[in-house]
């Protein structure tokens, strides 16, 4: 079996690798204004430190994946997300919340204005929310007039990259946005640079993706990262086997309770019905008294 070349963008690891250290800098700005509208494209930007205590001991603590501020101020929780959550949407808005908490300032003079905050979350699955249109892959989502339809406020937003469903392949890619997007589902799975992707930043990029070329230490991390995984798939397909059997199970006896309640309405006995069921009578018993 060949050896992967580049790192797994969908690992802690290789996220923070790839996007998350100085060198990364370029590769992420670049990133971020394909997604970002015009009036709050990224020129520069300073990473922040990425856990965020609550005011209480009572609260729960925040750790994004990266934090970053750009030349104006504005804030970017990047947060990475291989699994479904139930309550993705929540979880992005308590994140965004410390951004905006931490803005506040002691005494009469603050007139609460805010700067703008920006949560973009990367997704290794489909949205099943209504709200989302099943037919775009980029969700851009503000606070609202229910009636007017127009934002409130321009500086609270929410960007949802859905990564699984861009399927263009190489010859189709058009945009930088194409590229980005092609990189983070397909990155892992090439041997080589494609030529489409020969711009500077996609080459240095590359160059910091070669799994041959991270230091022993970050080998290590990067490996114990692929283990955790591999586990974490693993257990998720055991807990789906294990549903899928209950659930054959479970219609199993349901049907064996039904056929029992029907002999058992034609006069069959006990001893009758579990013979011919291959239970146990008590089995029969206990079936015909719960259901009435």
């Amino acid at each position: 079996m060949p050896k992967d070349v580049f790192i797994d963008p969908f690992t802690d690891f290789g996220f923070k690798k790839l996007f998350g250290e100085e060198e990364s800098k370029e590769a992420l700005i670049d990133f971020l204004n394909q997604f970002l509208p015009t009036h709050d494209q990224i020129h520069s930007l300073e990473y922040g430190k990425n856990e965020h205590l609550p005011r209480t001991e009572e609260d729960r603590i925040a750790i994004f994946d990266l934090l970053c501020t750009n030349q104006d101020n504005k804030k970017f929780i990047i947060e990475l997300q291989r699994a479904k959550q139930t309550f993705l949407v929540d979880r992005s808005i308590y994140y965004l919340s410390f951004l905006l908490q931490e803005q506040g300032k002691k005494g009469p003079d603050w007139n609460y204005e805010l700067q703008t905050v920006y949560s973009i979350n990367i997704l290794q699955f489909q949205l099943k929310e209504k709200a989302f249109s099943k037919r775009q892959l980029i969700h851009y989502a503000q606070i609202r007039h229910s009636i007017s339809g127009r934002p409130i406020t321009d500086k609270i937003n929410f960007i949802y990259l859905e990564v699984p469903k861009f399927n263009k392949s190489l010859d189709e890619l058009q945009s930088r946005q194409d590229k980005w997007l092609f990189l983070l589902k397909n990155l892992a799975k090439l041997d080589k640079r494609p030529p489409a992707l020969r711009d500077r930043v996609f080459q240095r990029f590359f160059e910091r993706a070669k799994i041959a070329k991270l230091p022993p230490k970050e080998a290590r991390n990067y490996q114990m990262n692929l283990e955790k995984m591999g586990d974490y798939k693993n257990t998720i397909q055991h807990a789906k086997n294990e549903a899928r059997e209950e659930g054959r199970e479970e219609g199993r006896v349901e049907n064996q309770i039904l056929t029992a309640q029907n002999m058992y309405s034609k006069g069959f006995d006990y001893k009758t019905i579990a013979d011919i069921l291959n239970v146990k009578e008590r089995e029969v018993k206990k079936w015909l008294k719960s259901k009435g």
